[in-house]
């Protein structure tokens, strides 16, 4: 007779229990993906023990050398071999998992290193000899000891050893190194108090300073400022709106850059729950929602926002890495983060980045001098007095476009822009680009930009205040669902309706789509829940409807707004600059792109060599 079951042979598998080197090595697996997973571990480590001061050495990518020296607590002899055993830490004591204020809580780092690579340890207390000890594949020597300052010093050589077919998932030496970069740039972030050095000592020379990051002063909203600065750069400081904003037990600072400051991926995003860097989708989302109004969908935002709250409203023991967090609520921790950006930026006002202008003044530094070309053979232009008589410059009049006034020039220049961030309108060229003069420079606007984004903003309070107008269906849309996605669809019911879009349960695992948004017109309402759904598995929350009706109005404002090719009077300009300057978000149209640049008059007078 056949075997009923051709999975289940004659002879039983046997349950045996594994020995310790092959748990480290498993272990090892999930907590150390590569070198940077090492140095995280271990430059966690040194900030609980209290240090000052962190150097992170490495060669070849820390393939073969990583090393980590803090000025911290210590371990005296008798800790180093506990240390090394698994699942012993100084962090917990195991009664709550859940109250965690350090980094580390799992005793799980060294002993996975020691498993899979060449570990050694060297330590002293404050008043203590020092003592070293050494793993090596698992194998641990005997505490001797030896001499060294206070702190501790982590040498792990030839990782993966152990693994050898681990060492064929590392990518390259300059990949590898940038990936520690990358991890120690995140933890100085975490720690602005804290001096972080890394250093590569790849070759037989002495080695080079990758990254430095000396312990700021201050204040710690100050202490964050100077760090970002030193990390992320200078630029990104100049362009973001500092973030502070509670609710609920939570508090989020930080700082977000303006949506002109926008990036071609997310590699700007750096998120921070209780100064632990992670990697969650549902704070990512809250970021994207935050921006997704002020962007277009190729376009990501800027941004490093700490998340502070009781450790017994999140959970951080949810990833082998620690990368990913939990939250007791998770609706609590979106909302603050949406709010608090939407007000943030809606207080920056017209505000453009700096980048703008930087980048126009690029665009028009000077040509290399080519052969000489004598007067008789430039290109004939035009007399001053046909381009004081073009449309645009007709109604003013000064010469050059001055706007139409009789105030003495001697007057205007200073008090007329003096009060008005975008200046006084001085003429218009090429049917579409305003030239504003400022008290410290000038402004070129984009007149159709700009005017969309208004148009835009005054639909979009309409709608805040009247609501999305809905139009009921003659036969409802019954839509066949899971039992988890009906659930999951009907939790947001309420969002979706305050757009227009309203549905009912309809029994068992179907829903009934009643009512749509007008302002859609006819919409295929299965497709709009099934992308609905899967924007809520992705990501936690959705925007569909919103982004939509949205859209809608961005449409509406673009056909609305003042067409480019249209000469204006220097009263429609200037009423213009002083809606925009009244305006949130006016620095930037429906696209995401800046409606003006500004140019300071030093910068202008440099490209003219007057400096």
């Amino acid at each position: 007779m056949a075997n009923a079951n051709p999975n289940i042979g004659e002879n039983r598998p046997v349950i045996r229990q594994l020995d310790e080197a092959a748990i480290n090595r498993i272990a090892a697996g999930e907590v150390v993906e590569r070198p940077a997973s090492a140095v995280k571990e271990l430059v966690e480590n040194a900030v609980d023990a209290g240090a000052r001061r962190i150097t992170i050495e490495y060669a070849d990518g820390g393939k073969t050398l990583i090393r980590v020296q803090d000025d911290g607590c210590g371990m005296t002899s008798a800790d180093l071999p506990l240390a090394l055993t698994r699942h012993a830490t100084s962090k917990i004591d195991g009664s709550d998992l859940l109250n965690i204020n350090t980094f580390g809580f799992r005793g799980e780092a060294l002993p996975s290193l020691g498993a899979v690579g060449r570990l050694s340890i060297v330590s002293r207390v404050l008043g203590a000899a020092g003592v070293e000890i050494s793993v090596s594949g698992g194998r641990l020597s005997e505490p001797k000891p030896t001499a060294c300052n206070v702190g501790t010093t982590v040498t792990l050589r030839d990782l993966f050893y152990a693994t050898p077919a681990r060492l064929k998932f590392l990518r390259t030496d300059r990949a590898e190194a940038q990936a520690i970069a990358d991890v120690v740039k995140r933890l100085a972030m975490a720690e602005p108090f804290v001096t972080l050095l890394l250093r590569d000592v790849s070759g037989e020379g002495k080695g080079r300073d990758v990254f430095r990051a000396d312990a700021e002063q201050g204040d710690l909203f100050g202490a964050l400022r100077g760090r970002l600065a030193r990390v992320l750069g200078a630029e990104f400081i100049d362009n973001a709106i500092p973030i502070d904003a509670t609710r609920d037990g939570l508090h989020l600072t930080g700082f977000a850059a303006l949506p002109t400051y926008s990036r071609g991926s997310a590699v700007a995003q750096y998120l921070f729950v209780n100064g632990r860097p992670v990697r969650d989708k549902l704070l990512v989302g809250a970021l994207r929602a935050a921006y997704f109004d002020f962007l277009s969908r190729d376009r990501h935002p800027a941004a490093a926002l700490f998340l502070e709250c009781d450790p017994n409203l999140v959970d951080v023991n949810v990833h082998p890495a620690k990368s990913e967090v939990r939250f007791r609520d998770p609706g609590v921790a979106r909302g603050l983060i949406v709010s608090a950006l939407r007000h943030a930026l809606a207080e920056a006002g017209h505000r453009a980045s700096t980048t703008v202008s930087t980048a126009t003044l690029g665009a028009m530094t000077p040509e290399p001098q080519g052969a000489r070309v004598y007067q008789m053979d430039r290109p004939r232009t035009p007399s001053l007095s046909s381009i004081q008589q073009t449309p645009a410059f007709a109604e003013a009049s000064a010469p050059w476009g001055r706007v139409a006034d009789e105030t003495p020039p001697q007057q205007s220049q200073h008090e007329e822009t003096a009060d008005y961030p975008l200046g006084t309108a001085r003429g218009q060229v090429h049917e579409n680009y305003i030239i504003a003069q400022t008290a410290t420079g000038m402004v070129i606007v984009d007149q159709h930009a700009a005017h969309e984004r208004l148009v835009y903003e005054k639909l979009k309070n309409q709608m805040a205040e009247k609501g999305v107008s809905a139009q009921a269906l003659l036969i409802p849309e019954i839509v066949e669902l899971s039992s988890d996605d009906c659930a999951r669809l009907l939790d947001v019911s309420s969002d979706l309706a305050s757009f227009g879009l309203v549905i009912e349960p309809f029994g068992g695992t179907a829903i009934a789509v009643r009512e749509t948004p007008a302002v859609l017109g006819t919409v295929d309402a299965r497709a709009m829940v099934l992308d609905i759904l899967d924007e809520l598995a992705d990501a936690g929350s959705s925007n569909i409807v919103q982004a939509r009706v949205e859209a809608i109005l961005s449409r509406m404002a673009c056909h609305g707004s003042i067409r480019s090719g249209r000469w204006m009077r220097a009263e429609e300009m200037n009423a213009l600059l002083r809606e925009m300057e009244n305006t949130p978000h006016s620095g930037q149209c429906n696209h995401g792109r800046p409606t003006y640049v500004e140019l300071k008059l030093a910068d202008i007078e440099r490209l003219f060599g007057r400096t």
